[in-house]
């Protein structure tokens, strides 16, 4: 296990010095090379049904390390559902039992950060049904106004299997927020090889004062020009908020485009190796 942590350091230091001469260094990351739980000092948890009327109860016992990775897992359940409660009129009190749970890992109360580089390695499942996400949420407003990057979204849009890089502010009113999406089927980053998803692959983001820019294994999949996102009378008017400070969600959801899931996909499984933060020398 000794050797095993300084191969690690020593391929970190080679990383850090390898950025640093590009202008980069690493500030914030997480090579989740500790076995269970993901590190508390780093990650919080949401929990229950959460946002979209998703299906998934999150719960922190589907979100574990293994084998140098965090594992994020989706899969079948069948119990009473702790928030029901028929006098509410909230969706979420709605369901009399919980069909289905996964896990999503935050950094709100551990960490946020103003411009950088985030780096993610991950495999993402790739099957009907699957909604892995990386994004970013603002700290210091409600949503839509506190803003919204989404590095990754995988899902079937339109029937299509297809990657999202999208970025979202508040707009003229609360119900219609604004969204600069980018939708790439994922036959055409795939170059139509079956073996994918089977696969790691790399999501960044490079963020400074006047744009936002997601790649996915280098290539180009939206650029955000933030003369523009400026907040309407929706929330926080006025307020540009991707110059304010983020904090990072991992989340794998069921998609809520399908209507019937298929068992065999599950346990269904979202795989992130590491997640790293640079900021500029």
């Amino acid at each position: 296990m000794k050797r095993f942590l300084t191969s690690i350091f020593l391929i970190l230091s080679a990383a850090a010095v390898a950025f640093s001469q590009n202008g980069w260094k690493l500030v914030w990351s997480d090579e989740f090379d500790r076995e269970g739980a993901p590190d508390a000092s780093k990650w919080g948890y949401e929990r229950g049904f959460v946002r979209n009327h998703e299906q998934q109860w999150y719960t922190p016992e589907n979100a574990r390390v293994v084998d140098g990775c965090l594992v994020l897992t989706a899969r079948p359940a069948d119990f009473p559902c702790p928030s029901y409660d028929p006098s509410k009129g909230n969706w979420r009190n709605r369901r009399e039992r919980v069909e289905w749970t996964s896990a999503s890992v935050i950094t709100k109360d551990t960490y946020s950060f103003r411009y950088g580089r985030l780096e993610v390695r991950a495999r993402i499942p790739v099957v009907k049904g699957a909604w892995p996400a990386i994004w970013l949420l603002g700290t210091e407003y409600p949503w839509p106004g506190n803003g919204e990057i989404d590095v990754l979204e995988y899902y079937q849009a339109g029937g299509v299997p297809s990657v999202l890089a999208n970025a979202c502010w508040s707009g003229a009113d609360e119900e219609n927020p604004i969204w600069d999406d980018s939708c790439t089927p994922l036959s055409r980053l795939s170059g139509g090889d079956p073996g994918w998803g089977q696969r790691f692959h790399v999501w960044r983001m490079d963020w400074d004062e006047r744009f936002i820019r997601i790649y996915l294994d280098e290539s180009l999949l939206n650029e955000i020009d933030l003369s523009k996102t400026i907040n309407g009378k929706g929330g926080s008017p006025g307020v540009n908020p991707f110059h304010h400070k983020m904090y990072i969600l991992l989340n794998l959801a069921l998609d809520t485009r399908v209507k019937e899931y298929d068992l065999r996909d599950f346990p269904m499984k979202y795989e992130i190796d590491y997640v790293r933060v640079w900021e500029r020398n």
